[in-house]
């Protein structure tokens, strides 16, 4: 029996030849799937005649283009690993990557060029821009492997880095497939169906919600080089969308746009959510344009969906991230390492074939990562309703105890932004005499909405929450430092306070 899958993008071309693939969004330039088929073909031969082999590195730094796309099939026709580089790094934490990944081979965009040559130790280069067009036109497609073994890495994605250090997570074959039953099962995704790709593909979202998914199931993906709220207005305008994938804060860009509220936002079939916490305020504001925005929670580690609240519980269940998704195993443990019933908080688990197997060369953090019975530390708390919906309490690591209570930093911070002043918040555990830990708030402020000062917010807090919870200090910030998701990098707040 052959543990693996047939190339996927060679049976897609096979499948469906005609239909539309990938859409460039500035150019309205199109590829086939036979089209597409046959340049990570060529662009495999290209990087074979450059010495690529199985389990050779070979790395992207560019904006969404289709062009990786192309690049991430190759690999896979290959059996060499992609490694997309996070192109709003410096040099010098590039750097970084590049020493862990070792990449054979380097595909750039010109707008990438500068950044590419200033590496420490850079690899041989191809600029998408100027010179890949014409490599590809003069390679032969080559012969390619029929199977990609499903427990193979197919690319590496780097932590965002909330806390620290970034770590290479391993995606396998069987990662992306599961992925594609995951998420493809929960919103009916199927051939006939158009979504856009603007979250950056150095992530997983940029990957994977819903763009690898989509290419799988044969519908068709736009690719635009980044989030541009008109744009993506207009594509809503044209009824060219059938189902979204954003994070919170380009769910509140597009709220705060003025021709949102008038698109024909009910042609939109399925709203999806995640990368980050989403305030009840902001859900409560889509809600009243007649917008399910169905939240959910997973990770890198996870392929990443993990959870997803149906839209007949979107409104009914604000603040939960639903289900897990249907090859998805999720427990919730308590210190004595037993299953904790409903409604307590507990450390949240992963099991499943959407599972990463671990960290790239780091073996002491992948062992770290999973418990001896296998299942993945999510280092998230998070308790489960009596209807089995769960609910995420917060980070483990952010978790503080004030006055012999526990506090979770991601219940005041949604009660924070639910304040109309409010854009968003950060809350953070500080040290004191009294109390032992007493919160810190960083508050973001909406431009004309009014200036309220720390009395106030303790004020509003008070109101709303037990008083061992209240943030005991306000600090203003003009913009929080966020990751590509959209998460707030809490620990760079601390930096220069």
């Amino acid at each position: 029996m052959i543990a693996g899958l047939p190339d996927l993008i060679a049976k897609r071309a096979e499948l469906t030849p005609g239909r539309i693939a990938l859409e460039d969004a500035a150019t309205g330039r199109t590829l086939t799937y036979a089209a597409l088929n046959e340049r990570a073909r060529r662009a495999a031969s290209l990087m074979a005649a450059r010495g690529i082999g199985e389990r050779d590195r070979v790395a992207v730094l560019t904006r969404n283009r289709i062009e990786f796309f192309e690049l991430l099939f190759a690999c896979a026709k290959l059996g060499a690993i992609l490694v997309p580089l996070n192109w709003r790094m410096p040099p010098a934490e590039l750097d970084g990557l590049v020493a862990d990944a070792e990449p054979a081979l380097l595909f750039h965009g010109s707008a990438e060029a500068g950044a590419a040559a200033c590496l420490a130790a850079p690899p041989p280069a191809i600029d998408l821009d100027r010179d890949y067009e014409a490599l590809i036109a003069a390679a032969s497609p080559g012969s390619c492997r029929p199977i990609w073994p499903a427990a193979d890495t197919w690319y590496l994605l780097y932590t965002s880095g909330t806390t620290g250090r970034p770590k290479g997570v391993t995606y396998t074959y069987r990662m992306a497939l599961a992925n594609h039953v995951n998420i493809g099962g929960a919103i009916g995704l199927g051939g006939a169906d158009t979504n856009a790709c603007f979250l950056p593909v150095f992530h997983t979202a940029g990957i994977n919600l819903h763009a690898l998914p989509t290419l799988i199931a044969g519908g068709r993906v736009i690719v635009m080089d980044g989030f541009d709220a008109d744009a993506l207005i207009a594509l809503i305008e044209a009824r060219r969308l059938d189902t979204l994938f954003a994070v919170p804060t380009i769910y509140q860009s597009l709220i705060d746009h003025p021709r949102f509220s008038a698109a024909p936002l009910a042609h939109i079939r399925h709203w999806g959510c995640g990368g980050a916490p989403l305030p009840d305020a902001l859900a409560l504001a889509c809600k009243a344009l007649g917008v399910r925005v169905c939240n959910g929670m997973g990770m890198t580690e996870t392929g990443p969906t993990a959870f997803l609240v149906d839209p007949a519980g979107a409104w009914d269940r604000i603040g939960s991230v639903g289900k897990p998704q249907l090859l998805v195993s999720a427990r919730i443990l308590g210190p004595d390492g037993r299953e904790v019933p409903d409604g307590e908080v507990g450390d949240l688990q992963f099991a499943g074939p959407g599972v990463t197997p671990g960290y790239w060369r780091n073996e002491e953090a992948t062992r770290a990562a999973f418990t001896a019975d296998g299942w993945l530390r999510s280092g998230d708390l998070a308790r489960r309703d009596a209807d089995g919906f769960f609910w995420i309490a917060g980070r483990r690591k952010e978790m503080f105890i004030s006055g012999g209570e526990n506090v979770y930093p991601a219940e005041v911070e949604n009660v924070l932004s639910a304040h109309p002043a409010i854009v968003d918040a950060a809350v953070l555990a500080e040290a004191d005499p009294k109390w032992g830990e007493v919160g810190r708030a960083f508050v973001q402020l909406a431009p004309d909405r009014g200036h309220p000062d720390g009395a106030e917010l303790t004020e509003y807090c008070r109101a709303r929450l037990a008083s061992y919870k209240v943030p005991r200090r306000f600090e203003f910030v003009a913009e929080f430092p966020r990751t590509s998701a959209g998460k707030i990098q809490k620990h760079l707040l601390l930096q220069g306070h």
